[in-house]
């Protein structure tokens, strides 16, 4: 059955769930990652910039009161908005001991009334007494999310891309989490170099067989800071333009489970820094061009999935 959207839309599953639109503040809180140890400055994943997946919107660094305090004042003044989630969006937001994560977490979430903490870590990075630490804060009345990347389920993609992490490390952390009753949303990549339709084909099975609460697609985007950009200019690959990355989302789509919440389609990169795709649609434009595209085509979320 069509809905007025014909995927699972992350801000329609929250505007249910709450009744009104919810925020995420996302914030640095300095970590780093396993890839790169204590220097955040040298390099990780062959895609990854300098920077991590740090927003572009929270510029320069600064305490987590200051980050918390302007995105709070920059989200009532543009939507007025009420509701927030607390996100630990930049790098692995589990890489230091849990003595350290518990009091970087109780600090952020004294910050403001959060209705939920959404931590972005990596497989490499968790352990039971970190998900013990995570599932701890479901007795606070918060829905507590991770976000684990994945990126693609075939090994020599993870090697070609430096990640520094095996499919079945993904899987011993994914059931891990699945364990203490924590909420997971996966994170894949389309367009990476070696992998071709048939590829990511198998990733989205992979991850659908997994029943994941939320899914992040990114299409591949080539940052001037990354490793992946030198590889680039050798003419060995391409990223998908919009057209193509369309396509490819949609056929996900349909094989993915009805009740994962679909919470990214595309990409965010800074302009100064892309060199491929050259252009890409803006991200309002992309979804209602895949919604419609869908609609043309009478496809929704799991038309073709197999429970």
């Amino acid at each position: 059955m069509l809905h007025e959207e014909p995927f699972n839309k992350y801000s329609r599953y929250l505007k249910k769930k709450y009744g009104q639109p919810v925020y995420r503040v996302g914030i640095d809180a300095g970590f780093s990652c396993p890839n790169r140890g204590k220097d955040r400055g040298k390099p990780g994943c062959t895609y990854c910039g300098e920077n991590g997946s740090r927003a572009p919107y929270l510029g320069t660094g600064q305490n987590l009161k200051g980050q918390v305090d302007g995105t709070i004042s920059f989200l009532k003044d543009r939507y007025s908005a009420r509701l927030y989630i607390l996100y630990f969006q930049a790098f692995s937001g589990t890489f230091a001991p849990v003595s350290d994560l518990k009091r970087i977490y109780d600090y952020g979430l004294s910050l403001a009334p959060f209705r939920e903490l959404i931590v972005a870590t990596r497989p490499d990075c968790l352990d039971r007494k970190k998900a013990e630490l995570l599932a701890g804060y479901k007795n606070m009345g918060l829905d507590v999310w991770v976000e684990l990347g994945l990126q693609s389920c075939h090994n020599r993609a993870l090697t070609l891309i430096n990640r520094g992490h095996s499919v079945e490390q993904f899987v011993k952390a994914f059931n891990l989490l699945r364990e203490y009753d924590i909420k997971v949303t996966v994170h894949v990549i389309f367009g990476l170099p070696g992998e071709n339709w048939h590829d990511m084909q198998k990733t989205i099975k992979f991850v659908a067989s997994l029943r994941p609460e939320g899914l992040k697609i990114h299409n591949l985007n080539i940052s001037a800071d990354t490793a992946m950009y030198n590889e680039f200019l050798t003419g060995e690959f391409t990223a998908p333009l919009d057209l193509r990355h369309m396509d490819y989302t949609i056929r996900a789509l349909e094989m993915l489970p009805p009740e994962t919440i679909i919470m990214r389609l595309t990409t965010d990169t800074k302009h100064e820094k892309l060199v491929s795709p050259g252009y890409f649609i803006q991200k309002a434009k992309f979804y209602s061009l895949i919604i419609n595209e869908m609609k043309k085509r009478k496809s929704y979320q799991g038309k073709h999935f197999l429970s």
